[in-house]
């Protein structure tokens, strides 16, 4: 890389840029297409159908009457995102439409392998993640600034507001991802002023962060989304209804298994984690390495560019300055109490949610489930990324806390 002339810019770490990170939308992908190309409009015409179709179990019909599309027609990231974020969305319908009882095995090659191809060109897993259902997924539905998704699966208005709070939360991290580069290159200006301003600028971030999760509550319904819309979320990577994966037919003759989306899969948390020295249990810390291969490769690459980083903790110990120890100390103060209060949203969506669905169960008038008549009950316990939830939820927000600097 060659060096900045601009005398004001540190050495590193490198522009926001250079890791398609935006100064204004941070990992959210700035602007995303609503409509693919022409030749696309049969995959479109499904992924704008998706719930009805699923409801009427007609979804996997239709896709096997779907022409197998090149996708050589597909130009720059922006289409190469919204072609997965649709295939991603009429994969997820086309295995759970049936519940969790009636799966499939096989992928059909007219979407398995376009799919595929798709994703190894954007360097994604061909599974819908956090970086389509949530990064992608969003347009302004007027000029007022209103957001709308792209694409939509069963889960009416909650399943909408379920996807916009999430990127809410990831646009209140946006001065945060900014105070990350900040911070390193005052680090390495030694310039304690700038750096005690982008911790103070971090805390707010996070703290921004846990007001935007608070709006869940307004927005998303427990019951429909644990059971309604958490199955369309879940992956065929440690869920019992999958244990064998899933096969892409003409891509592999063996079964692949991958996890489904996860707030672990927000390249945010992450950061800030490495920014922080926040070091997790060996467990916890190998799910969160696993996640990351579910970013695109450009994010990670970033999260990694941090870690490489001077470490900032021990420059604020080494420091002695009562000031910086304070403001550090509100960065993991401030990330301890989001990550209560994502399980207490947890804990409301899921366990909540999973007891009343239980108890339901008895009852012939309960509310169906996606299209199998029942609630799902494979991941009662688990995270739709996989991950034992309550046991790991704690213990990442264990770990954070003991990130304090004591004085």
């Amino acid at each position: 890389m060659e060096a900045s002339d601009d005398t004001e810019e540190p050495p590193l770490p490198p522009a926001l840029s250079r890791f398609q990170v935006s100064e204004e939308f941070g990992f959210l992908l700035p602007n995303p297409l609503t409509e693919l190309p022409a030749p696309y409009g049969p995959w479109m015409d499904i992924a704008h159908e998706l719930p009805q179709l699923i409801a009427s179990h007609q979804l996997r019909s239709r896709v096997h009457q779907m022409p197998q599309l090149s996708t050589q027609h597909l130009r720059g990231r922006e289409e190469l995102h919204l072609a997965h974020l649709v295939l991603s969305c009429i994969t997820m319908g086309y295995v759970w439409q049936e519940g969790e009882e009636g799966t499939v095995q096989v992928l059909p090659q007219n979407l398995a392998v376009p799919y595929w191809e798709v994703s190894q060109a954007l360097g994604l897993p061909p599974i819908l993640s956090h970086a389509d259902f949530v990064l992608a997924n969003w347009r302004r539905k007027d000029p007022n600034g209103n957001l709308d998704t792209i694409i939509t699966l069963p889960g009416g208005e909650s399943l909408r507001g379920f996807v916009l709070v999430t990127l809410l939360v990831e646009k209140a991290a946006v001065p945060g991802i900014k105070a990350i580069v900040g911070a390193l290159g005052a680090i390495l200006q030694r310039e304690e002023e700038t750096l005690l301003r982008a911790l103070q600028e971090l805390a707010g971030a996070i703290e921004a962060m846990s007001k935007a999760l608070r709006r869940m509550h307004d927005y998303v319904d427990p019951e429909v989304f644990y059971t309604v819309i958490r199955i369309f979320l879940s992956g065929w990577k440690d869920n019992p209804a999958m244990p064998q994966g899933l096969i892409y037919e003409g891509v592999s003759l063996e079964p692949m298994a991958f996890s489904g989306g996860s707030a672990a899969q927000s390249t945010v948390l992450h950061a800030f984690d490495e920014l922080l020295g926040i070091r997790h249990r060996q467990d916890s810390a190998a799910f969160l390495q696993r996640m990351r291969g579910y970013m695109p490769p450009a994010h990670r690459a970033f999260v990694e560019e941090v870690q490489r980083a001077a470490s900032l903790r021990q420059h604020v110990l080494s420091s002695g300055d009562a000031r910086l120890r304070a403001a550090f100390n509100r960065c993991v103060s401030a990330l301890t109490h989001f990550r209560s209060y994502h399980i207490t949203i947890v804990t409301k969506y899921i366990t909540t949610a999973a007891a009343k669905a239980k108890a339901g169960r008895a009852e012939p008038s309960a509310r169906a489930g996606p299209s199998a008549g029942k609630p799902p009950s494979a991941l009662e316990a688990k995270g739709t990324g996989g991950s034992h939830i309550f046991s790991f939820l704690k213990s990442i927000r264990d770990t954070t806390r003991e990130g304090m600097i004591s004085a």
